[in-house]
């Protein structure tokens, strides 16, 4: 197991990555002198692969466990949802020091952030991601958030978790299209701050693919750092922490657009390379860097190209980003691999410009 820290002024946690963790978190949580009630949140597909193993684990070191189970899928990332859940939770006898647990994806891990974070003003909320895109981003940093209409992570709220807990193992069990999910996410950390990293991949991307543990281990741990760096620098998102939305202000209006039936990471990719595509023609972005980054997001079996849905839709979903600054959207741009920077001089003209010709 290898930890990481994260330090946000007087508060600070640990990431723990490696392999054959979920037994071992019960013991980590009992010295942490947490009340003896704890929460596991989950989804109905996870709720079966692993949260055995966790409840097993928690009940050896001597917490009374009650598992909240919720359906599966985006739309339960929900105000509606979140409603539930309070009440379960009060059901439950939850105390102001019981742990909550979000074992799952990024939908649970945001969902369950956002309840812990604004149940009795806050209880302890431990990330236990399951998917690579959580382990490498949504779990890291605070961000909690439910959608509300068709806008995504529209209400929420920044709340720190007390622990993460990245069990490799747990990647074992995803899907192709979910492993090609969090992958982009690892793209677009590499893209815009380690060409180390861009480089691993480059070598070592079919080895994960095949879900070797010990490339996956690494991936997760580096993006990780990443991730740490960025948010122990710019915790609120005011200015550094921007540069991790790469992809994101077109690919959140593409997912949007889609009726979320584009997954998360598909969206970023195709916004990654719209991004570049926008960085060389505004002269920023040597072109042959946007071809290296286009190629390696291909390897990781991750669309390049817009997919038929109305780019009209996708231009109105972006004028209602968080990243939407005095009625300007705000880009990251590349000014190299490993290298990204803000702007909001983007010209909207060359923005549909791209999304349409996409050439």
């Amino acid at each position: 197991m290898k930890k990481v820290k994260i330090e946000l002024g007087s508060y600070g946690y640990g990431i723990r990555v490696g392999t054959g963790l979920l037994a071992r978190i019960g013991l980590w949580l009992k010295e942490r002198g947490f009340s003896s009630k704890a929460v596991i949140i989950t989804d109905t597909i996870v709720e079966g692969l692993y949260a055995e193993v966790l409840e097993r684990g928690l009940a050896n070191a001597g917490f009374d466990v009650t598992i909240l189970e919720v359906p599966s899928g985006e739309e339960q990332k929900s105000l509606e949802t979140a409603g539930r859940l309070y009440e379960d939770l009060t059901d439950a006898y939850t105390e102001r020091m019981s742990p909550v647990l979000a074992l799952g994806g990024g939908v649970i891990g945001d969902l369950a952030g956002f309840v812990a974070a604004t149940y009795m003003r806050g209880v302890p909320l431990i990330q236990v991601p399951t998917t690579l895109l959580a382990q490498v981003d949504s779990s890291i940093g605070g961000k909690t958030a439910v959608d509300h209409g068709q806008l995504k992570n529209i209400v929420g709220v920044f709340y720190q978790p007390q622990m993460v807990v990245a069990d490799i193992d747990t990647l074992k069990t995803l899907p192709e299209i979910e492993l090609a999910n969090g992958l982009a996410e690892v793209i677009k950390s590499a893209a815009i701050r380690n060409r180390n990293l861009f480089n691993f991949l480059d070598i070592n991307m079919n080895k994960a693919l095949e879900y070797h543990p010990a490339v996956l281990e690494t991936i997760v741990l580096e993006t990780a750092r990443i991730k740490v760096e960025i948010v122990e620098k710019d915790e609120k998102e005011t200015g550094l922490r921007g540069i991790l939305n790469y992809g994101h202000t077109i690919g959140h209006a593409v997912e949007a657009a889609s009726n979320f039936q584009l997954k998360h990471g598909q969206a970023v990719a195709i916004g990654m390379t719209a991004a570049a595509k926008i960085s060389s023609r505004m002269g920023i972005l040597d072109e042959s860097e946007g071809v290296k980054l286009e190629r390696i997001i291909e390897r990781a079996g991750l669309p390049t190209e817009m997919p038929d849905i109305d780019k009209e839709a996708v231009m109105q979903a972006m004028q209602h980003d968080k990243k939407v600054l005095q009625d300007r959207v705000r880009f990251v741009l590349l000014k190299s691999i490993g290298s990204a920077f803000i702007s909001n001089e983007v010209d909207p003209a060359l923005v549909e410009e791209v999304l349409v010709g996409w050439g």
